[in-house]
């Protein structure tokens, strides 16, 4: 076997390389091209094939140089991004080219157990990860949720919420503003640049390929959802509400209504994506409709350059400016436009 390194955003190699694995929307052209419309990352795939030129294995990534110095991810703002390998064999070649680089390499997977075994990656984080099978009846998949939720959507039903998909890019940009507020005012994070669902509403929304869902109180925008389609699954990506609107619960409506629509569309998974161990809300929440769990694994190589006392200091330094930037007393404006310089180094 030998590995070529090609664009995964035109080479049809990774095409025909995505059409025989269990790819996810994260292997996709699509969303690493969102990736690099955003932040101009140079994107980059190994590829492993055989004698006949055949694909056997493969994985993308993002080459990153920033004040914490040169490193691939694979990849960057991705839930995960799993090794896709057709034959196991072509695991050691993937490695060898990724640390042929010479540089820090992470990468986050949840399928493919190889790289747990590889002893030049350390695991340093885990997330837990979910996931609706929506292959049944839609009576089961109502019946498999917890009455909370039922009580919960009858309620939004009750109050007059209405969901119906985005028609436009201002509706993008009133979720965003929503999104902005939660991020910074419930979790004292910064959100990604407005630029950033942009390229996912030009590359995703304009192609068809995903959609996201409103739920209005009279002509009001009180919540959102913002889905990915891939294959055969459709992917739960951002959700955003107004805090004096959650009495009417538009969350829970919101996605019984992405379960529905994704069954009659054919879809037969809902993924429900990447919760930090920490976010104990956000996992009951995704748990009360039914959904199946596994974990989501971080794993790390160090070149031989170890981490530098000014890298510590500059990490330290972003997480005390993220902490400035979400104080409640800071304008929104300002929060955004942190986010559009600073969340590019949180990878």
């Amino acid at each position: 076997m030998k590995v070529i390194c090609v664009d995964p955003r035109t080479d049809p190699l990774w095409g025909e390389l995505l059409c025989q694995a269990p790819s996810s929307v994260f292997h996709s052209p699509a969303w690493i091209q969102v990736l690099c419309d955003t932040y101009s990352w140079e994107p980059g795939a190994h590829v492993v094939v055989d004698d006949e030129g055949k694909p056997q294995g493969g994985l993308p990534f993002c080459r990153i140089s920033d004040i914490f110095g040169s490193r691939i991810v694979a990849l960057p703002f991705s839930d995960y991004c799993d090794p896709l390998v057709l034959d196991p064999q072509a695991w050691r070649p993937l490695t060898a080219a990724l640390l042929a680089e010479g540089c820090p390499v992470a990468l986050r997977f949840l399928h493919c157990s190889l790289p747990l075994a590889d002893e030049p990656f350390a695991l340093v984080k885990q997330a837990k990860w979910h996931a609706l099978d929506l292959r049944t009846d839609t009576d089961v998949l109502w019946n498999q949720i917890e009455d909370s939720a039922h009580r919960a959507i009858r309620k939004s039903q009750r109050a007059g919420i209405q969901i119906r998909p985005a028609q436009s890019e201002q509706e993008l940009r009133a979720f965003f503003e929503m999104h902005l507020k939660v991020r910074k005012n419930k979790y004292g994070l910064l959100a990604q640049p407005f630029a950033f669902f942009q390229n996912i509403w030009r590359r995703f929304m304009d192609r068809q390929q995903g959609f996201l869902l409103l739920a209005l109180d009279g002509d009001t925008i009180v919540a959102g959802d913002l889905f990915l389609e891939w294959k055969e699954t459709l992917y739960y990506k951002f959700n955003a509400s107004l805090v004096d609107n959650l009495s009417c619960r538009p969350n829970d409506l919101l996605i019984w209504e992405a379960m529905r629509c994704g069954k009659l569309r054919g879809f037969t998974s809902l993924d429900l994506g990447l919760s930090d161990w920490d976010q104990t809300g956000l996992v009951r929440y995704k748990r009360k409709f039914g959904a199946a769990e596994k974990t989501i694994s971080f794993l790390r190589h160090e070149s031989t350059n170890k981490p530098t006392s000014v890298e510590a200091e500059m990490r330290a330094l972003l997480t005390t400016l993220t902490t400035h930037f979400t104080d409640r007393l800071v304008p929104d404006p300002i929060t955004e436009r942190a986010g559009e310089d600073l969340y590019r180094l949180f990878t």
